[in-house]
């Protein structure tokens, strides 16, 4: 069990890139933490942002504990993760999106499971995360965007659930046992690839460790109105399903998953256009951009299974 008079206890990481207004808001959360701030240290990943997040991180500079800005260069968000491994100096390492508003005792709630943990069974904690829409949430998006909610109390979750890398914390030990984020499955400029967190938890429990959601270690998650778009949400769509398709490949048994899911998906996308037509003649445009953005995910599996299947990203 870690102890609160020991060495530090926690890292909070916060990789970001040109959202420095959203990060303002999530410093100043953290800086009202109840955790004892001689406890925890706070590291912001910068990578290679071009607005005013160095001088953000500055305003902060009073603060206990104040924010340690970090450059890492290499574009990506698994690659700001590990570099926030490779810096960190807690036995526990929270890592947080820069968008997300935070209550006093979100520490203290999210990594009361590690802390507690005196066998070393726990590889991963999540908090929950609710979506806010500060400039409203069209109707037709509205249905993706949903609290976790896995459990009412905090607990284990099975494995057909995955904790959020927007409010995620780990043991150190995970990683010198596991090692670090898969940088193929990145999200970087110019794309919306996600799974190095799922990713990482699917590691954590092959080698037979727990992975915990805690409610009350709820954040809120600022989805801002180019979230909401229809480009924004067929790209997503895209990518998400792109990303599924390289995790999937370095797994046992993809070949036949791959196969089920090209043949599957060339169905879909044929049934999912037919709906979006549909749709646009019976003047329901919610029903046809909600088609058409399933459709565009079926595309991603179908542009990325045969690229995956011949060894390319």
């Amino acid at each position: 069990m870690l102890s609160l008079n020991g060495p530090l206890q926690l890292t909070v990481a916060i990789p970001t890139y040109n959202r420095a207004d959203f990060l303002r808001q999530t410093l100043a959360g953290i800086a009202l933490q109840v955790f004892p701030a001689g406890q925890f240290e706070v590291l912001v990943i910068d990578n290679n942002s071009t607005d005013h997040t160095r001088a953000v991180v500055a305003e902060f500079a009073d603060a206990q504990p104040a924010p340690r800005h970090v450059l890492e260069t290499q574009q990506g968000l698994d690659h700001a993760r590990n570099r926030a491994i490779a810096e960190a100096r807690g036995a526990i390492l929270i890592f947080a999106d820069d968008d997300i508003l935070v209550q006093p005792d979100w520490l203290t709630q999210l990594t009361a499971p590690l802390r507690a943990d005196k066998s070393r069974r726990v590889g991963a904690v999540g908090g929950e995360v609710i979506p806010v829409f500060p400039q409203g949430l069209p109707p037709w998006v509205a249905e993706w965007h949903a609290p976790l909610a896995f459990r009412a109390d905090a607990g284990p979750i099975d494995a057909r659930h995955s904790p959020m890398g927007a409010n995620l914390a780990f043991p150190r030990w995970v990683f010198e046992q596991l090692g670090p984020f898969h940088t193929a499955l990145d999200r970087a400029a110019g794309n919306y690839f996600s799974g190095g967190d799922s990713e990482m938890i699917r590691r954590v429990r092959a080698a037979g460790l727990q992975v915990w959601f805690v409610p009350a270690a709820a954040v809120q998650h600022q989805m801002p109105a180019n979230r909401t778009t229809f480009r924004y949400a067929t790209r997503h769509a895209f990518d998400s399903a792109r990303s599924r398709v390289i995790d999937r490949a370095g797994q046992p048994g993809a070949a036949g998953y791959f196969a089920g899911r090209l043949v599957g998906n060339v169905f879909k996308v044929l049934g999912y256009a037919l709906l979006a037509l549909l749709g646009w003649l019976t003047f329901n445009p919610d029903t046809a951009k909600k088609s058409l953005v399933r459709a565009w995910r079926s595309c991603g599996y179908l542009y990325q299974i045969p690229r995956s299947l011949v060894g390319k990203i």
